[in-house]
């Protein structure tokens, strides 16, 4: 399975290719710009500014770190219309696992009721969120993802100056 080049999702159907790279959705393509200029970011900036993000306070509760990425996952269903949806945020354990929580609940109630993908997609947004609560990051360094996140924060800071 592709993930997109600019926030990391995974895509199961569809995405927009831009310049040999693969996108979720159209704002992800138009943030490609971006995700191209973050593969010209050093690998040891992007490591740095992680660590410094992952050592700081929560940005959600202001509680002690470490932070990190942190993902949740849901799905809404209405007869024959489903969507389902990933967002990521960067958050200490507490705050993910009470995003992850209220995602799996509220598909838990709302995900059900589309057919065929509400009962199919239901399961495997639960599980997702069940897993990413019971498997936590290892709190002494940053994540892959929150490593991503640092070099996008940097490519977009680059481009911004150039302008």
């Amino acid at each position: 399975m592709a993930s997109c080049g600019a926030c990391g999702t995974t895509i199961l159907f569809g995405g927009r290719d831009y310049a040999g790279m693969r996108f979720c959705s159209e704002k992800c393509a138009a943030n490609g710009r971006v995700a191209i200029a973050a593969q010209r970011v050093p690998d040891a900036e992007a490591l740095l500014l992680a660590s410094q993000i992952h050592a700081e306070k929560c940005p959600k509760c202001a509680g002690p770190g470490p932070v990190d990425m942190r993902a949740s996952y849901k799905v809404w269903s209405a007869v024959f219309m489903t969507r389902w949806a990933s967002a990521s945020q960067v958050a200490c354990r507490r705050c993910g696992i009470r995003k992850q929580s209220l995602s799996a609940l509220g598909s838990l109630i709302f995900g059900w009721w589309g057919f065929p993908w509400g009962l199919i997609m239901t399961p495997v947004q639960l599980f997702r969120n069940i897993a990413a609560i019971v498997k936590p990051h290892d709190p002494a360094r940053p994540s892959p993802q929150l490593i991503q996140h640092s070099r996008l924060l940097l490519a977009d800071r680059m481009l911004e100056s150039q302008v």
